[in-house]
C-alpha cells in the first residue's frame, strides 16, 4: 500500500515535506498527461459540429487535470512499489519529497475540480465519464487488477484508452461510433507496449510483487500474447479509414505502421535469450510508442484541416 504513516519530532503531528512546484508536477505524470490531452484532443475534433474554441480548451483543461489526479492518486498507493522499481524509485514519495498524506489530498482536491470544470464547462455526460475513468484507473486498475492479475494491463487498459471519448462526449454531450474506434486502437495498442516493458523489467516487478504476465506466464507466453494482440492492432488501426472517418493517406500509414508493429513483435517472438532478446522488446517499446504517435497525429491533422476549410467557406 501506499506510505500512509508520516514520521514528525512531534508525536502525533504528521511531517510538513518541504516539496518543490516540481515535485507537484511529477506526481501528475506529465508525459502520461500529455498522451491523455492529444488523444482526449482528437476525439473532441472528431465531432461532426463546430465545437467553441473556449469550451473545447477548458474541457482539454478539465481532462489533463483528471490525469493528473489519477497519476498522483496512483503514485500515492503504489508508494511501496514504486520505492522498490529502479525506474519509479526516484519518483516524490519514495524519496521523501512528497508525503503520502500530501499527494493524496492534492489527487483528490484535482479530481473533484476536473470533474466538476468539466460538468459546467461542457456537459454531465463529459463529467461523468471523466469520473468513471479516474475511478476505474485509481480504484480498478491501481487497487485491485495490478496487484491481483496478470491481465491487469488488458483490463487496466481500458482507463488509458478512455480519453478520446470524454474528449468526444466534452463537444457533443453523446458517444459515437468514431470514438469508440478510437478507444479501441489504444486499448489492444497498450498490452503489447506495456508487456514489451515487462519482458525486460520481469526481475523488479518480481521483486515488487506485481503480477506482471512474464513473471505469472512466462516469457514465451508473454511474447506469443504480444504477438497475437499486434496482429489484431494491425487490424484495428486501418478501422478509421475503413469506416470513413479517415482518409486514404492515413489508410496508407496505417498499414505500414501496423505492419512494422507486427515485425517487431514477430522478431519479440523468435529472439528469446540474452541481451538481444532484451533489444528486441525495447524496439517494440519504443516504436510502439512512435505508432500510436503518428496514428493520432495523422487522424488529428486532418479534422484539423478539415474544420480549416469549413471555416472558411
Amino acid at each position: 500500500m501506499a506510505f500512509l504513516e508520516e514520521s514528525s519530532s512531534v508525536p502525533g503531528i504528521a511531517a510538513i515535506s518541504a516539496a518543490s512546484p516540481r515535485d507537484y508536477i511529477a506526481l501528475l505524470k506529465p508525459r502520461v498527461m500529455s498522451l491523455v490531452v492529444f488523444t482526449a484532443l482528437t476525439g473532441l475534433l472528431f465531432a461532426s459540429q463546430h465545437v467553441n474554441i473556449v469550451i473545447g480548451f477548458a474541457s482539454l483543461l478539465a481532462i489533463a487535470v483528471g490525469a493528473g489526479a489519477s497519476g498522483a492518486l496512483n503514485m500515492w498507493y503504489d508508494a511501496d512499489i514504486d520505492a522498490v522499481m529502479r525506474r519509479t524509485c526516484r519518483r516524490p514519495i519514495p524519496t521523501g519529497k512528497v508525503t503520502g498524506r500530501e499527494a493524496l489530498a492534492f489527487g483528490l482536491t484535482l479530481a473533484i475540480f476536473a470533474v466538476l470544470t468539466l460538468a459546467l464547462v461542457a456537459n454531465l455526460l463529459a463529467a461523468g465519464l471523466l469520473a468513471f475513468t479516474i475511478f476505474f484507473y485509481v480504484v480498478i486498475y491501481t487497487m485491485w487488477l495490478k496487484r491481483s492479475t496478470p491481465q491487469n494491463i488488458v483490463i487496466g487498459g481500458a482507463a488509458g484508452a478512455l480519453p478520446p471519448i470524454v474528449g468526444y462526449a466534452a463537444a457533443t454531450g453523446q458517444v459515437s461510433l468514431a470514438a469508440l474506434v478510437l478507444f479501441a486502437i489504444i486499448f489492444i495498442w497498450t498490452p503489447p507496449h506495456f508487456w514489451a516493458l515487462a519482458l525486460v523489467r520481469s526481475a523488479e516487478y518480481g521483486r515488487a510483487g506485481v503480477p506482471m504476465l512474464p513473471n505469472v506466464k512466462g516469457a514465451d507466453r508473454t511474447r506469443l500474447e504480444i504477438l497475437l494482440y499486434s496482429l489484431v492492432l494491425a487490424v484495428i488501426g486501418v478501422a478509421p479509414f475503413i469506416l470513413g472517418f479517415a482518409s486514404p493517406v492515413y489508410g496508407c500509414l496505417s498499414v505500414v505502421l501496423g505492419a512494422a508493429f507486427v515485425g517487431f513483435a514477430v522478431r519479440v517472438y523468435r529472439v528469446r535469450d540474452g541481451d538481444g532478446a532484451n533489444r528486441c522488446a525495447m524496439r517494440l517499446f519504443g516504436f510502439s510508442i512512435v505508432y500510436l504517435f503518428l496514428l493520432f497525429a495523422e487522424l488529428l491533422s486532418e479534422r484539423l484541416i478539415a474544420l480549416a476549410i469549413a471555416f472558411v467557406r
